[in-house]
């Protein structure tokens, strides 16, 4: 299509021309279709609420990440344990089911360990050639993949999901651990700078906590520009070729307003902006009604129309409580049920019928979880699109998307509206 004709159809349908459409060829359109896809969470990097079963079944309490499923048991048991699981927890068949869900993206979490364990770090590696299996099954079912750095050396947020759960997190407070995730994305960006029709977008980071301090937003924003330079220039520094990878940043937890004009065209070129939004992960969020939980979807739309780049709710969740087993963190409880340190005397009520196997579901909250569900992805279209947390979990159906696909909340075609004008 030539520069008049792109122009013409942007002009034509009201199209974004943020970023410059001047210089790359994406692997997917960004400018013209909607991102429809779905986390493959717990697979690459584990998650204890993910895959309980793989966590209870070591005996252990003190394994409560993939740092101390390595450390704390039998190396050639958890080799053994964590192969098992990477065979089967995704395979062929779930990129068959997600592409006929009429799905077009699939965001795959991969750890820093996945690439560079050293300092005596307990990790098991073993996930790249995985990883490679779903970039060959992608492109057999025509979906696009996102690598997503979930992990940095010294964790980004502390979040069990970063590969360590600590206190606070401290990836930032150390150039060694900056420099270590800068050599990975190289490394991604290398592997996958040839293949952006399969691999269109390359994500620098995931969640760096940017609430924590000043330092930790510092140290993102400036390893967003080297993100920048590794992916879009993966082919030495004698080339001025560049490559039509985009390069998906994280919000870091911060409003539009904070990014705004950052990374902006004509300097850079195809950068998308990763927000998550949850309503969950506080005593208030628990305590709205499922109305109110719409509500307020609803209402996210302005904020998101308010970026300057091109943005994708690359996590949410039809979920609307955090009563699934372990999501606060392993033997951790639910703010829902006052379960959860700090919440003993304030419960909002009962977990039973509210998380763990769709047959336990009620007929309302079923109809309630479709609702959401629309809702949220409604909203995420007035910007780039979706990508919904998560694909599948072992007992905690309300945030899997092939469980709504099976039990009927969320339709196999995304498109088709059960509840026209939930939005208004």
């Amino acid at each position: 299509m030539t520069l008049l004709s792109r122009l013409s159809l942007a002009v034509a349908f009201g199209l974004s021309l943020i970023p410059s459409i001047y210089a790359l060829t994406f692997g997917f359109p960004y400018e013209s279709q909607k991102v429809r896809g779905v986390n493959l969470g717990g697979w690459l990097v584990l998650e204890p609420w993910i895959t309980p079963s793989l966590f209870d079944k070591t005996g252990d309490d003190r394994i409560i990440d993939e740092y101390t499923f390595g450390q704390y048991q039998d190396r050639t048991k958890a080799e053994q344990t964590l192969k098992n699981h990477w065979d089967s927890w995704i395979t062929e068949d779930d990129f068959k089911q997600i592409a006929a869900a009429g799905l077009n993206h699939v965001r795959i979490p991969i750890g820093y360990w996945a690439f560079d364990v050293s300092a005596g770090e307990p990790y098991i590696q073993g996930q790249l050639p995985y990883l490679n299996k779903a970039v060959d099954w992608a492109r057999k079912y025509g979906l696009k993949v996102i690598v997503d750095l979930h992990g940095a050396p010294g964790s980004q947020n502390g979040f069990d999901n970063s590969g360590q759960k600590k206190p606070s997190p401290e990836w930032h407070t150390q150039q060694s651990y900056i420099d270590r995730s800068n050599a990975v994305i190289r490394r991604i960006a290398s592997e996958f700078k040839d293949t952006s029709g399969v691999v269109p977008i390359i994500q620098g980071l995931n969640e760096p906590a940017g609430y924590r301090s000043a330092d930790l937003l510092s140290v993102t924003k400036q390893f967003w520009l080297d993100c920048y330079e590794s992916i879009r220039r993966p082919y030495g520094s004698e080339s001025t070729r560049e490559s039509n990878t985009v390069v998906m940043i994280h919000d870091a937890f911060q409003p539009a307003s904070y990014w705004k004009d950052f990374m902006a065209p004509p300097k850079y070129d195809g950068v998308i902006m990763d927000t998550h939004i949850y309503q969950i992960f506080s005593p208030e969020e628990n305590k709205k009604s499922q109305e109110q939980h719409i509500k307020d979807a609803c209402g996210h739309g302005s904020t998101l129309t308010s970026n300057t780049l091109w943005t994708v709710v690359g996590e949410w969740s039809p979920a609307a409580n955090d009563c699934a087993k372990y999501l606060n963190g392993r033997h951790v409880g639910s703010r829902y049920d006052g379960s959860y340190p700090g919440t003993e005397g304030s419960p909002v009520g009962s977990c039973n019928g509210l998380t763990g196997k769709a047959s336990g579901f009620s007929e309302s909250y079923k109809t309630f979880l479709g609702k959401y569900w629309e809702a949220q992805v409604v909203t995420a279209e007035k910007v780039q699109g979706w990508i919904q947390w998560t694909w599948k979990a072992e007992i905690a159906d309300e945030w899997s998307y092939q469980a709504g696909l099976q039990n009927g909340w969320i339709p196999w075609n995304p498109t088709n509206y059960q509840h026209p004008n939930i939005c208004g």
